[in-house]
């Protein structure tokens, strides 16, 4: 009898978590509910999930609403904001980004008008005491932490994307809101569907009471699943393969399969598109099934590298299919850009005279606000001529007021193809009939690794435009180690689950000491999803070393002995096992090390001896390689077969031995074979004058002599001998028990271990967090007196940057107290700006020298960072990455007025990458601006921000 199928994530959730009708009031008779006048208000029906989740609130309720993206969750959110209206409260509504917050503001001031809807950003700040703020969430934690009084009368906050918290570096955030905000404010959590939205569910429960959840896998358009190859687009799914519900890991297409045998075959035959080498590790190569991926034949000649389809064909595929618009992901911001090169050069053209004219209307209406003499330098008409064409690219390098305006176009249906990085995939609101995905590889900072499902289904889930179009797509285009059936794997599991990535911060710690105290403080952590996750994962972990912890009661029990202790004994002849690989491991590391030493030191024309190994026999120097560390040199070297061969340690086990020399003649080129044959003969020749005969020299048994002379072996062989339990006739099947009762308990120790590890970890955390704290002086703890902030801890309340505890311990310290506007802008961009592998330069230039007043502040602030790293190394806190100081000079002359064309042109910085540290340099400095503890400091960052904040990065688009 087969077993019942795991229930998805929507059943599941109905099960646990019951949003029945009748669980819900109606309304009484004669008056429509608050949800009937939204309803009257919206214009269309509203899908199940979305009146599951709006009767939740409306009763009063939590709401985590889980959808697919387009499904129209934000629909639950807008219900939020109308109840607040409604009750005469304020609603909150809270995105990951400036973008999304910008992009929901418009949407609520079309619906509401701009006198009831404010935007709170950072630096853009519109109608703040509004009855409706949109804002980012970093926002509304600085909000909590000061007890601003904007937060008076709120009743709502919505948290769109709120799958946003298991993000590294900004996810936190989020988790201070849900356990910081008053316990009278209903939350509304919107986000991506996840396969633990019953465990995110209990948890929003236990910190904020009761909570709804809600939900659905249904995407509102159906996902068609195509792979691009040799011109033409085939469905990756079987014929009998429902896409919308394809189960785990569905049949491929037997069409696209036989395309992709005729591509390989090609590929063998040399006169196709073919294989780049060897598979790599973020490949995903053909396995089994008669795939292969491409590779260099042994023996054969090599083949071509392979010829992906060009750009510009994929894009005359996609309009002849009527598959437009489309958005293209490329992982690489060069490769987007020279995708929109490659189409314009080959004359693509997706736009009627009628459109050109309309987008150059709306392009020089949306850029009027650019000066005029910065256009060149920001490529402006390069760019403009791309979207007259109906083309561009979206990445994070651009000019903000670019990128919106190719959102604004693609909305309306004018720009027909976009190339898009991953950034694009979250929460702009950019719906397409098509998503292409020209690689399932991605470089995620440090290396190349495979697109996750969760990731895949973010990028293609904008394919599909509710409303227009009856189906959407999602299409792969071929390229080397594309595995078709992996790929049906990839797309099938659409689920992934929330990982919280919570972490406690000095900034958050003085906080919360301040408004709870230490103790509580401590408590309220140990409510985080981060610890309620840590505590489930222990629940299955305690079981198991239950169970082991019993096993280890029987296997003592099997083991026991009448003669003595058997445990003793078999610890024994633990002991002498381990001594015994312990010598041979010195033996081995010995007689490798001697083989690297005997490869010292040759020169050119020595003969050598080789004892064994794979290159045993004789062989002449021709190169003596050079030191590579512990392996030693790599000597090239003319074997007595012939060959030349570049050797290493692992082929002479045994070292060489140098039994003479000869001349090698100058200019000898090891590729000539009549060159090695010349002097293959003189050795040939040599060899009996000069070398004793080689015998059958045996490798020494190093390993074996060093266990027969080691004291301590012998000790521990003698006791052995003389233990009860060595004489006993069931002596080998006590030892089989024993055997496995060490190795279990070694299991059970390392499981105890991590459940010790995971209990309280994040309060653990906040402990070592605090006693930095008081080492420095931000928190102060009297004798049988509770930790108070001290005066420098409430400035630190008011820093909230990565490296916050580095920007007070300068102020405190007076480092940034002599710089001039210039200087503080440049010395504040190092604590925050990390530069992307491909904008590293050489030594960064210094205004004013390193001996200069920015020069010298800079080497004490690198001093203090260090200091800090040195407590937080004693104090096992994982430090903050050092300081970056390849902004200074861009941040510098930016600030002290020079045009955008000099700062650009002087580093290889995208002006839509500047524009952004600028603005998070603004954001800083407006918090030292608040914060610093003297009036000087203050006033100097009031000049920096007026000095930064001007032409490109002054635009805003409200």
């Amino acid at each position: 009898m087969s077993a019942d199928p795991e229930p998805s994530p929507s059943e599941r959730s109905a099960a646990v978590h019951p949003t029945a009708d009748a669980d819900l009031p109606s309304g009484t008779v004669g008056r429509p509910t608050e949800l009937e006048v939204f309803r009257a208000l919206m214009g269309f029906t509203l899908d199940d999930f979305q009146v599951a989740g709006c009767e939740a609130l409306e009763a009063g309720r939590g709401v985590l609403v889980a959808a697919p993206t387009g499904a129209g969750k934000t629909v639950v959110g807008e219900f939020a904001v109308h109840l607040a209206l409604a009750a005469g409260r304020k609603a909150f509504y809270t995105t990951p980004i400036k973008a999304l917050s910008n992009q929901k503001y418009g949407d609520l001031v079309r619906r509401y008008g701009p006198e009831r809807v404010g935007l709170l950003t950072g630096d853009t700040t519109v109608n703040g005491e509004a009855p409706i703020v949109v804002m980012t969430t970093e926002v509304l934690r600085n909000m909590l932490y000061a007890d601003s009084p904007t937060l008076d009368g709120l009743g709502y906050v919505v948290m769109d994307e709120v799958h946003y918290l298991a993000d590294r570096f900004r996810g936190p955030v989020w988790e201070e809101v849900i356990i910081h905000l008053a316990p009278d404010v209903q939350l509304v959590s919107l986000s991506a569907t996840v396969s633990n939205a019953e465990e995110f569910g209990d948890w929003l429960e236990m910190v904020r009471g009761d909570t709804a959840v809600v939900v659905s896998e249904v995407r509102p358009v159906p996902l068609g699943q195509h792979v691009l190859t040799r011109g033409d687009l085939y469905d990756l799914y079987a014929g009998h393969v429902d896409p919308t519900a394809p189960g785990v890991d569905p049949p491929i297409s037997p069409e696209l399969a036989d395309a992709m045998r005729r591509r390989q075959a090609g590929d063998s035959a040399g006169g196709g598109p073919v294989g780049r080498g060897p598979r790599g590790r973020g490949d995903r190569g053909y396995r089994g099934g008669g795939y292969r991926s491409g590779g260099d034949r042994p023996g054969g000649p090599p083949r071509p590298a392979f010829r992906p389809t060009p750009r510009f064909a994929v894009v005359r595929l996609l309009a002849d299919a009527g598959l437009l618009p489309a958005i293209v992901f490329i992982f690489s911001r060069a490769g987007c850009q020279g995708a929109v090169s490659q189409c314009l050069a080959a004359g693509l053209r997706l736009t009627t005279p009628a459109q050109e004219a309309q987008i150059r209307q709306i392009v020089e209406e949306r850029c009027a606000t650019l000066p005029s003499e910065d256009l060149a330098v920001l490529g402006y008409w390069e760019w403009t001529e791309a979207l007259a064409r109906g083309l561009a690219a979206h990445h994070a390098g651009m000019l903000p007021i670019f990128k919106e305006t190719v959102e604004d176009l693609f909305s309306r249906g004018l720009v027909q193809v976009v190339f898009a990085t991953e950034t694009l995939a979250l929460g702009i609101n950019m719906p397409a009939k098509s998503v292409v995905l020209e690689k399932l590889v991605k470089w995620d900072g440090s290396a190349h690794v495979d697109v996750t499902p969760g990731e895949y289904t973010q990028l293609t889930g904008r394919a599909g435009r509710r409303g227009i179009d009856v189906e959407g797509h999602a299409v792969v285009v071929d390229h080397p180690g594309l595995d078709p059936v992996a790929l049906a794997g990839l797309a099938s599991k659409r689920l992934y689950p929330l990982r919280s990535s919570f972490i406690p911060t000095y900034n958050m710690a003085v906080n919360l000491v301040a408004q709870v105290g230490r103790e509580r403080a401590r408590e309220v952590l140990e409510t985080s999803f981060a610890q309620f996750q840590a505590d489930r994962g222990v629940v299955g972990l305690a079981k198991q070393a239950k169970a082991h912890a019993e096993a280890l009661e029987g296997y003592a029990e099997a083991m026991r002995c009448h003669l003595g202790d058997f445990a003793e004994y078999a610890g024994l002849r633990r002991a002498i096992t381990e001594r015994e690989h312990g010598l041979t491991r010195d033996a081995s590391r010995e007689r490798r090390a001697a083989a690297a030493r005997s490869l010292e030191g040759l020169q050119v024309g020595d003969v050598l001896e080789i004892a064994s190994g794979r290159r045993a026999g004789h062989a002449v120097v021709l190169d003596p390689g050079s030191d590579v560390g512990v392996e030693g040199p790599r000597p090239t070297l003319l074997m007595d077969d012939r060959q030349v061969r570049r050797v290493s340690i692992a082929e002479v086990p045994d070292g060489v031995r140098r039994i003479g020399s000869l001349r090698v003649p100058r200019g000898f080129n090891g590729r000539n074979p009549a060159a090695r044959r010349a002097l293959s003969a003189d050795l040939r020749e040599w060899l009996p004058q000069a070398a004793p005969p080689r015998g059958g020299r045996q490798r020494p048994a190093k390993g074996r002599k060093a266990a027969t002379e080691d004291a301590e072996l012998a000790s521990l062989r003698r006791r052995v001998r003389a233990h009860p339990c060595h004489a006993c006739p069931d002596r080998e099947d006590h030892a089989r028990w024993a055997e496995r009762w060490d190795k279990l308990r070694r299991e059970h120790a390392a499981l105890v271990a991590r459940i010790e590890g995971r209990t309280s970890s994040i309060a653990r955390v906040f402990d070592r967090i605090c006693d930095v704290l008081q080492r420095l002086g931000y928190l102060a703890a009297a004798p049988d007196q509770p930790v108070t902030v001290t005066a420098d801890g409430q400035w630190l309340r008011r820093l909230y940057a990565e490296n916050d505890l580095l920007v007070a311990e300068c102020l405190r310290r007076g480092v940034w107290e002599d710089l001039d506007a210039p200087g503080l802008a440049a010395a504040v961009s190092t604590v925050l700006y990390s530069a992307r592998r491909d904008d590293r330069e050489g030594e960064p230039r210094i205004p004013g020298g390193p001996a200069g007043t920015l020069g010298r502040a800079l080497e004490e602030t690198s001093r203090i960072w260090s200091t800090l790293e040195t407590l937080e190394a004693e104090h096992q806190i994982e430090s903050t990455g050092p300081l970056d100081l390849g902004l200074v000079e861009v941040v510098h002359r930016w600030a002290a007025g020079r045009s955008l064309e000099v700062v650009l042109k002087s580093t290889d910085l995208a002006a839509g990458d500047f524009v952004r540290w600028c603005k998070q340099i603004i954001d800083l400095l407006d918090q030292i601006a608040q914060a610093a503890p003297t009036a000087k400091v203050r006033e100097t960052a009031h000049r920096s921000i007026r000095g930064l904040r001007r032409g490109v990065v002054a635009y805003s688009s409200l």
